[in-house]
């Protein structure tokens, strides 16, 4: 028996297989509306049988751009760009989902293939960088953010709120709030960055504010039938990795009463100087010990390549979705290949009709 190509059903969505196009920035729109680029590359991983496919890390605000060509929701225009891509996504059968977030002291960074380091002070292309506290996170993003005011934080979190309003209206079926990578929310949680003295900083409690109240303001205006989700660092690999964890698992009850369906766990981003234990699927331990403690339905990604392997993670009870990215861009038909592995029976019907007519008439061939 298989289990990778079992439904997944979640409020009123269901995902016909547990294979997700994880959020991959593509740093390719203008002045955050996407292109052709961005539909060619999403129905393109749609055609290929994902049952989710997650549109890129898509800023709330233009100061939440990682870089110039990162897309954003906080435009009609932007929202509009959005729909065609969706309904070429629906078009395959898979859910189309989007990831939002505010990149915080990380963002006005060039594109990697340009750098991958802060823009230039001065520089017309870059911004002001802004972040819980006035400290930078080093390595190739130098550059010190401006502590936020109550204000500023006031003013992301309804940016949220605004980004979540167009992206339903633009007909996306899964929402992602991105609460990793050492962006804003994860700076906000985490110690490295966030030395704040007031209601948002120092305690466990008040760095976790930011996140809660965002996902709390987010859930009123997202529609109750569709699945509100999060992508979390839970972990940093910083040498205190249980107290992070504890923190982070304690952290997911919290928003799961708030209204989270489902949580998507990976790794924390907030200091370069990590360990990260790199090798197939090595989050899965942590992914089984937060779903085993929050009772929620899980998702992680990083190094998961293989057919049988991501099938093992279901069965295992280690997730309920796999989230790939790599594997996807160099085959979008994995989820074929993976049928045929796995010896599913008429692997085709994983694709679009089309397809699957010639592969099924054809199949001895």
């Amino acid at each position: 028996m298989t289990f990778l190509f079992q439904p997944f059903s979640l409020k009123g969505v269901t995902l016909k297989n547990r294979i997700a196009v994880s959020p991959m920035c593509q740093y390719s729109a203008n002045d955050g509306v996407i292109n052709e680029w961005h539909q060619v590359h999403l129905a393109g991983l749609a055609r290929g049988g994902s049952g989710l496919v997650i549109a890129e890390a898509t800023a709330v605000s233009p100061e939440g751009r990682i870089t110039p060509g990162c897309p954003g929701l906080w435009n009609d225009s932007q929202a509009e760009a959005f729909a065609p891509v969706v309904r070429a996504i629906k078009a395959t059968s898979a859910v189309p989902g989007i990831q939002i977030g505010h990149a915080g002291r990380k963002a006005s960074a060039n594109r990697p293939w340009e750098g991958d380091d802060h823009i230039p002070v001065g520089d017309p292309r870059g911004w002001e960088t802004i972040g819980p506290s006035a400290i930078a996170f080093g390595a190739n993003l130098p550059r010190v953010p401006r502590a936020m005011t109550t204000a500023d934080i006031v003013r992301v979190r309804e940016d949220f709120v605004s980004a979540a309003k167009r992206a339903a209206a633009a007909g996306f079926e899964w929402l992602v709030l991105h609460f990793a990578h050492g962006y804003l929310a994860q700076s906000f949680l985490s110690d490295y960055s966030n030395h704040r003295q007031d209601e948002y900083g120092g305690s466990f409690e008040n760095r976790s504010r930011f996140l809660l109240e965002t996902l709390e303001a987010v859930r009123k205006v997202w529609p109750d039938h569709l699945p509100l989700t999060a992508r979390l660092g839970v972990i940093e690999f910083d040498g205190r990795d249980k107290e992070i964890l504890d923190e982070s698992i304690a952290l997911i009850k919290r928003l799961k009463t708030l209204g989270l369906d489902f949580i998507d766990v990976s790794i924390g981003f907030s200091t370069p100087t990590a360990k990260i234990p790199w090798g197939p699927a090595f989050l899965a331990p942590v992914a089984a010990r937060v779903r085993q403690e929050t009772s929620l339905p899980t998702a992680t990604s990083w190094f998961i390549s293989e057919p049988a392997q991501a099938d093992g993670l279901i069965r295992d009870r280690k997730v309920d979705v796999v989230m790939l990215g790599r594997a996807l861009l160099a085959n979008p038909h994995w989820p074929y290949r993976a049928a045929r592995e796995l010896s599913v029976d008429r692997a085709a019907w994983v694709l679009p009709a089309p397809y699957a007519h010639w592969l099924d008439r054809y199949r001895t061939a």
